[in-house]
């Protein structure tokens, strides 16, 4: 297996995986599973053990932050088999980490690795022969569209979770204009008031000069626990917090002791609190509309009715996504607003027509896929494939066309 799949936040993409680390050991095989940040990768640990120990799947957490000593006895059982299944971040991919038997390869949240790390570690599972290779499950929950897909994951089939879970309800966006915030705080004290809590983003840590109209998280924090959210318990985190505070904070509100967090957009993945309703998200304008989804998936992870306000003026922008909480849809509005960019380059939106290959319309990828596939696999047409081999050669290598071809 090698395969892609893509679900909408909150679809149930982790449960596959642990499906597939369930298979893995039951045919005596180990499994490690990826992610970008020790808090997602902590708790996809802490629902393994919930969830896979009980089955007898011994599990284990690697990450940067491992103690010495803890780290020499995870690694000394994924080398002897005795343990069946270990979550981590990039530590996975480090040298002195090395497998009995490693069967399967899942890494979460695919767009924020490259490609070079992924295939570290599935190579960490090949055989001295190179008979055998890893099963490979890569997992995003940033919805890609299927064009754009083909380009980035070519090598992988393509799976989509296009449902949610029973009992889901959509998150109620709504643009918020500055002159009804005191009107939002209000409805805001009485959601915490039921029992409900409360996510409020901003998209810097701390106040800046250069932009004196964003808000950022930590006076957004001083200024709520001395006025308008005072009677209430609020958390402050962000991402270069220390690993333990931050995991702290996280988890004091996970258990329900705190009532509002005040973040950064650290909390976009691996976030799972079903009693967060709200989510108000500071600046809006600034984050693209992916992340902006991202962001609002946070909410609506339980059965109560959750709401997303987007603290900005009203724009063509914003209004898609209160229109809809299809995250496919958001992300090929997404291309459409911010342009391609740079297929082979660095620029991740714009127009893509500055790149010799001319391929402005990245739609057309789905057919160019299966015209390769067709190419590559009949021998007739043995004299074409070598000319498109020169072809592509001459683009990475950037020789003239017709030199490459004569």
């Amino acid at each position: 297996m090698a395969r892609l799949v893509q679900g909408d936040v909150g679809s149930g993409k982790t449960i596959l995986a642990f499906s597939s680390i369930f298979l893995a050991w039951k045919s005596d095989y180990q499994a490690a599973m990826m992610a970008p940040t020790e808090i997602l990768a902590r708790q996809h640990y802490e629902n393994a053990v919930s969830l896979l120990e009980p089955l007898g799947i011994h599990c284990r957490l690697l990450t940067g932050s491992t103690r010495a000593a803890e780290r020499k006895k995870i690694l000394k059982e994924l080398k002897e088999g005795s343990c069946n299944a270990v979550f981590g971040t990039h530590a996975l991919i480090s040298t002195g980490v090395d497998f009995a038997r490693l069967g399967l390869v899942v890494t979460d949240e695919q767009h924020r690795f490259g490609v070079l790390q992924r295939s570290a570690l599935q190579a960490k599972g090949d055989s001295p022969d190179r008979r055998r290779s890893p099963h490979v499950l890569v997992m995003s929950a940033t919805p890609i569209p299927r064009t754009l897909a083909l380009i980035l994951y070519g090598d992988l089939n393509l799976s989509l979770v296009d449902e949610m879970p029973p009992g889901r309800q959509p998150v109620k966006t709504r643009i918020v204009p500055e002159e009804k915030r005191a009107a939002m705080y209000q409805f805001l004290r009485e959601k915490i008031r039921e029992g409900q809590q409360a996510y409020i983003v901003c998209p810097m840590v701390e106040d800046s000069e250069v932009f004196p109209d964003v808000r950022s998280a930590q006076t957004m924090y001083r200024e709520l626990t001395g006025n308008e959210l005072k009677e209430f318990r609020l958390g402050l985190t962000w991402g270069a917090q220390k690993n333990e505070e931050k995991a702290r904070t996280l988890q004091q509100f996970a258990r329900g002791e705190l009532d509002v967090l005040v973040a950064t957009s650290v909390i976009e993945v691996g976030i799972n609190v079903p009693d967060a309703t709200v989510m108000i998200i500071e600046n809006a304008e600034r984050y693209g509309l992916s992340q902006l989804h991202q962001l609002r998936g946070r909410v609506g992870r339980g059965s109560r009715e959750s709401w997303c306000f987007l603290m900005s003026k009203a724009s063509q922008k914003l209004k898609i996504l209160c229109d809809t909480g299809d995250g496919f849809l958001v992300a090929q509005k997404d291309l459409e607003l911010r342009g391609p960019g740079d297929l082979m380059g660095t620029r991740q939106s714009g127009d893509a027509l500055q790149h010799p290959l001319q391929c402005g319309n990245v739609m057309l990828l789905d057919e160019v896929q299966k015209s390769v596939h067709e190419l590559i696999s009949d021998p007739a047409l043995l004299s074409e494939k070598k000319q498109i081999e020169a072809l592509t050669r001459s683009v990475f290598s950037g020789e003239d066309f017709h030199v490459a071809l004569n």
